[in-house]
């Protein structure tokens, strides 16, 4: 590690978890996030700024004036820009020596499966149901860590998925399969906050699975009600009669 990158994360580094091998496996780190929008700004930015080395994030969007109130990677002078541009941009002002890949597509099928298998850490960031089990699936193929995030109106949840662990459960085994995108932050709405608070716990939860200190939220349901500000926990089993992950 050379003085900048000692200087750059030296208030990661004087902590006892993380310290200079701790830093080290983040740099080395390959990290997919789906999405680049209310959550994926936050998480790719947090990455990206303790030094997550290697970042691939997947979009197929632009950005738009309504994104603005909560999408924090984007700026108004990024309107009609595709926003895995508009995000590397963010990301490469705020650390310009990690390594980002920026890529317009919906991913799913053969390329979804190869870019599970490709990286260390998954983070899911979509915002719909099509897409967060199809990324279930293939983490669940490769025994990929999952982290799973979602936000609406004041409410969000997050979790963490390692298949391939003993009784640890997938996203399936807590939903089952569903293409109905009528609960959405087009339809519902969503408090600008909110996707900021989620997002962060992703990143932190992510760079725990990275750095393998901490008690992450594997088998557990973070719930998170903003307009009491209640968290609360639900203890998840494995389904073992999952379509997914299930014997």
């Amino acid at each position: 590690m050379e003085d900048l990158q000692l200087l750059r994360y030296s208030r990661q580094i004087m902590l006892p978890q993380i310290d200079i091998e701790g830093q080290q496996r983040l740099l080395n780190a390959k990290v997919l996030i789906i999405g680049a929008g209310g959550l994926g700004s936050p998480v790719s930015m947090y990455l990206a700024a303790a030094g997550v080395g290697n970042i691939t994030l997947y979009d197929n969007d632009v950005v738009d004036l309504s994104n603005l109130q909560r999408q924090i990677a984007h700026h108004t002078s990024d309107i009609g820009v595709d926003k895995v541009i508009s995000s590397y941009q963010t990301l490469k002002n705020l650390n310009p020596e990690i390594n980002i890949s920026a890529i317009k597509q919906h991913l799913a099928g053969e390329a979804l499966e190869n870019a599970v298998r490709l990286h260390d850490v998954v983070v899911d960031c979509s915002d719909n149901f099509s897409t967060r089990f199809a990324i279930n699936k293939a983490c669940v193929n490769f025994c990929t860590p999952l982290v799973s995030g979602a936000a609406i109106r004041f409410e969000g949840q997050v979790a963490v998925f390692t298949p391939g662990q003993a009784e640890s459960p997938c996203y399936n085994c807590l939903y089952q399969y569903s293409d109905d995108e009528a609960t959405n932050c087009a339809a519902n709405g969503v408090i600008a906050p909110i996707t900021g608070i989620v997002g962060s716990i992703q990143a932190l939860e992510a760079i725990k699975l990275l750095v393998q200190k901490g008690e992450t939220l594997r088998g557990r349901l973070l719930l998170i009600d903003g307009l009491t500000m209640e968290f609360k926990t639900i203890k998840l089993k494995k389904n073992p009669h999952c379509p997914s992950c299930g014997k």
